[in-house]
């Protein structure tokens, strides 16, 4: 007597009467989501973007069951998932969300060619984050900076900037901040330029376990584990020249070196640790990845380190960079935490529960609640959450529930 249902995200259970047809279905609140809500118009979620909350409906789709955010400018949505896009005096730069998660960072033991401060060790990032997709670019650069093009190679502005140190970067950095308020750029850390690097792989390379010059910027006469000879280009390429990772990220590995904010350590160790990120004084070496035009097959590897002083510059030298995000806390506590349960009843008149939120975390979305089954599903999932039944729309079901809290309170 009574149902009760656990539904995980994407998944949906179908009520079917004589007269109707009801469709549960669980989403999870995404992690770029400051908060979701509903009123009288639909349901909405918040996202931060320089120092404003944008609404982002979620617009059903009318035919063959596709749901989409429907976003507002300057956000979108392709294969790779989430984007902003920045422009700055005619410049646009894109940034990719980057989910939070855990990963390996280092390399195992027996990883051809690797070094040995690559220790393999577990991290957990739990704040997702914004990366630009690119490194810097020579207009991007000048956008910001105005003034000479610090570069070597300029004979294309698309080319990554270079000849820029750590602090060089910084100047960048704390310019365009000035300029776009709100925006905290900044550089990744090592732990997030890793994770973002390998993009849910755990080969070598996010290609997979060898490179070929057609996918990276490197010195292809020194192939990486007895693979082909290549091309060995000598100059920086046009960012976007090369294909991206799964993620969406493009030249990774090779092309230049890419600063991160952390000082230099010389072993990360094996401890498990969470979103870290290592502090130095002023002059302290400061972090290197990616490899770039002029270096081996190791270099560019998704686990290999480098260190530099923060002065330093030279031409295969440049920086990509994130975004803070003011974050809510990390979503946990199972399955049932921060869920949308949506019950739709097509062609019949919508009618709304509004928002409903407890300690749980879980929203109700209820469209079409006429008949017996739909009454006893709302009533199951209301008993399961704990919630109250205020605020609903139908007159059947608000008969109902107001019935049943009555002989609960008896």
């Amino acid at each position: 007597d009574g149902m009760n249902f656990t539904l995980q995200e994407q998944t949906e259970v179908v009520l079917q009467s004589l007269n109707e047809r009801v469709v549960l279905e669980a989403i999870k609140r995404p992690s770029w989501a400051d908060r979701i809500w509903r009123n009288a118009s639909g349901l909405f979620a918040n996202i931060l973007w320089l120092n404003q909350e944008l609404e982002v409906p979620w617009q059903p789709s009318t035919s063959e069951r596709i749901y989409r955010w429907n976003w507002p400018m300057p956000f979108g949505e392709d294969q790779y998932g989430l984007y902003a896009d920045l422009t700055v005096k005619n410049v646009t730069q894109r940034f990719r969300w980057i989910e939070p998660g855990t990963f390996l960072m280092g390399s195992p033991p027996d990883e051809a060619e690797r070094y040995d401060n690559e220790t393999l060790h577990q991290v957990t990032l739990t704040q997702g984050f914004w990366l630009a997709d690119t490194t810097v670019t020579q207009a991007f650069w000048l956008a910001v900076m105005g003034g000479d093009n610090p570069s070597h190679f300029k004979d294309d502005l698309q080319n990554p900037v270079e000849q820029v140190s750590w602090q060089d970067a910084q100047l960048f950095i704390e310019k365009l901040n000035e300029l776009v308020p709100g925006l905290q750029a900044q550089l990744p850390s090592e732990a997030q330029w890793e994770y973002a690097c390998r993009a849910g792989t755990t080969t070598p390379f996010s290609f997979g376990d060898n490179i070929t010059p057609e996918q990276v910027n490197y010195d292809g006469e020194a192939p990486y584990a007895d693979g082909t000879k290549g091309l060995s280009r000598g100059k920086t390429v046009p960012v976007k020249s090369l294909p991206a990772n799964p993620w969406g990220l493009y030249e990774m590995h090779g092309n230049v070196w890419e600063w991160c904010v952390d000082a230099w350590q010389d072993d990360l160790g094996r401890e498990t640790v969470v979103d870290p990120v290592t502090t130095g004084e002023q002059g302290a070496e400061r972090v290197l990845r990616g490899g770039s035009l002029i270096y081996f097959r190791w270099f560019v590897l998704s686990a290999f380190r480098y260190h530099y002083w923060p002065g330093f510059r030279n031409h295969d030298l440049g920086f990509r960079l994130s975004l803070g995000h003011a974050e809510p806390k990390p979503v946990g506590g199972g399955a049932e935490t921060d869920e949308i349960l949506r019950l739709g009843d097509k062609g019949q008149q919508v009618r709304r529960l509004q928002e409903q939120l407890n300690a749980t975390g879980a929203t109700l979305v209820l469209d079409g609640i006429f008949g017996r089954s739909t009454q006893n599903a709302v009533r199951q999932l209301q008993e399961q959450y704990g919630m109250p039944p205020d605020g609903i729309c139908g007159r059947e079901v608000a008969a109902l529930l107001m019935s049943d809290q009555k002989n609960k309170a008896r």
